[in-house]
């Protein structure tokens, strides 16, 4: 259970969350028409004589749209319905041309599933949780109202017509922001490894409607709903559960009664305010579609979605700790997101070939290096480094020269800092500019011999008990060798010495 509560002047309050989300398919061409999906076209520059209806025309289905849902369906371990129809949702608002929403209502293409959030003490998730999904089913995307293009009248963008969107319903099993924030998180995850959604929350191309009731802690009924359309950021979700919670809560306490409605969430305030009241299911005079046939899926194409699904988050992580040894953290924040593991797995790849070790050994130094070194210096360079100069090979080149001890942890950095300024090599770098470690043993016991000569005292009360010293001698050392001393040498030859 969450830990997640709200004390209100009548008691102790907990909220109880489900989340609708609609995420755009992966596709060149609409749901029921082959007009383009790219964003950023110009205004109506993207419509066909299907997404304006005009009359006589009918809907294709898009195979792929289909063939994404499906699996989008299997990653989540949902039911699909190898049998499902098209309804249409009957309402009048001036960028739907058709009067109506080609969707799926009674019989969607995928059933119940669930997905995992992952414990976060510090967010307040204590444990591991599954989120029940209920369904997803595909329906069109409706057009967009431009209401700040004219003083007197609205513009209609028509682009959007008919895009191709998955719907995905939760149950409403989650009860805190935060567990809602790692819901959209992990969903987004998923929908990216699969290929089936970019997850552009600022573009558009995927949303949630954010469904928020309370109750009594101890109640069992839940509370009348609101639901607050089209939040398009993690973060605006959990700023819309918060305000929402408080203002239900507010009410409440107030002896006022909660209005079943829609909202809508204002980024600018954090607030919510009401859109219009809420409509039931049967006020859409749901009916089939008469144009669409039933989707009907074969076992073959059924197959061939499960044969082409990528490693999932879940398994990559649990590959990761397992077989390569990682950290819980280390493996979480590397399968976060697609552009961070498919880099992890490229340097691991390449180092591996480069030291002719096991990717298992090399895991650990490359995941500190992709996760902390490498992004830190890039941070600090700013506009100064070029990306495209920080090859796989590269990279591969210093962690090969850190392994055989032939340069320090800050001389890695530097190089790596000097190769995306330049583009120079690695090992070139380190020649030239002096940046390799000094594991000469004569170097080093020459510059140990002259510390110790001149710290008699020191070494003495070392030799009588005082451990502790070891490590002004470590710094003495390393200072007269201008930080270029092996310290695994140092600290060999050190113990030898001081005995």
């Amino acid at each position: 259970m969450s830990n997640y509560r709200i004390e209100g002047a009548t008691g102790t309050w907990e909220v109880v969350i489900g989340l609708e989300v609609h995420a755009q398919v992966t596709s060149n061409a609409k749901l029921f028409s082959g007009a383009s999906t790219a964003f950023g076209a110009e205004p109506n520059s993207q419509v066909s004589l299907v997404d304006a209806a005009m009359p006589g025309m009918l809907p294709v289905p898009n195979r792929e749209c289909i063939r994404q849902a499906v699996r989008t369906g299997m990653a989540i371990e949902a039911q699909i319905n190898a049998w499902s129809r098209f309804d249409r949702k009957n309402y009048f608002y001036a960028d739907l041309p058709q009067g109506y929403q080609i969707s799926q209502l009674y019989h969607p293409l995928v059933g119940e599933g669930q997905l995992t959030i992952e414990a976060d003490e510090k967010a307040g998730i204590p444990a591991d949780k599954v989120i029940r999904i209920e369904r997803i089913h595909v329906e069109q995307d409706a057009g967009k109202l431009m209401h700040d293009q004219h003083p007197t009248m609205s513009y209609v963008d028509l682009n959007r017509t008919g895009v191709a969107l998955m719907e995905i319903v939760s149950r409403p099993d989650m009860t805190s922001p935060a567990e809602a924030g790692a819901y959209i998180r992990k969903l987004r995850s998923i929908l990216r490894y699969v290929g089936s959604c970019d997850g552009n929350m600022e573009e558009g191309s995927m949303r949630a409607d954010v469904n928020v009731s309370v109750r009594k802690v101890g109640d069992t009924e839940l509370g009348t709903r609101t639901e607050t359309k089209n939040v398009n950021s993690v973060r605006f979700v959990m700023q819309a559960i918060e305000h929402e919670v408080r203002r239900q809560i507010d009410v409440l306490e107030d002896g006022g009664q909660i209005v079943q409605e829609t909202r809508l969430f204002d980024p600018n305030t954090g607030t919510t305010r009401s859109m219009r009241s809420k409509e039931d299911a049967h006020d859409y005079r749901y009916f089939p579609d008469p144009d669409l046939l039933p989707l009907e899926l074969d076992q073959a194409f059924l197959d061939e979605c499960r044969a082409s699904l990528p490693e999932l988050p879940d398994a990559k992580r649990a590959r990761y700790t397992g077989e390569l040894g990682l950290t819980d953290y280390n493996a979480r924040e590397l399968t976060a997101e697609v552009e961070t593991f498919a880099r992890f797995e490229t340097l691991l790849a390449e180092t591996a070939r480069a030291l002719g070790k096991p990717e298992a050994k090399v895991a650990t130094p490359v995941a500190n290096w992709s996760l902390s070194v490498a992004p830190g210096v890039i941070k600090a360079l700013g506009d100064e480094g070029d990306m495209a100069n920080a090859t796989p090979a590269r990279q591969a080149a210093i962690l090969k020269m850190q392994d055989a001890g032939e340069i320090s942890g800050g001389q890695a950095k530097e190089i790596f800092e000097i190769v995306l300024k330049t583009g120079r090599e690695p090992d070139e770098i380190a020649e030239t500019e002096g940046l390799k470690q000094v594991s000469d043993t004569g170097a080093i016991e020459e510059a140990i011999a002259a510390i110790m000569a001149a710290n008699e005292d020191k070494v003495a009360e070392y030799r009588g008990g005082k451990d502790k010293l070891f490590g002004f001698f470590v710094g003495q050392t390393m200072k007269a060798m201008q930080g270029k001393a092996n310290p695994a040498v140092v600290n060999q030859l050190l113990k030898d010495k001081l005995g």
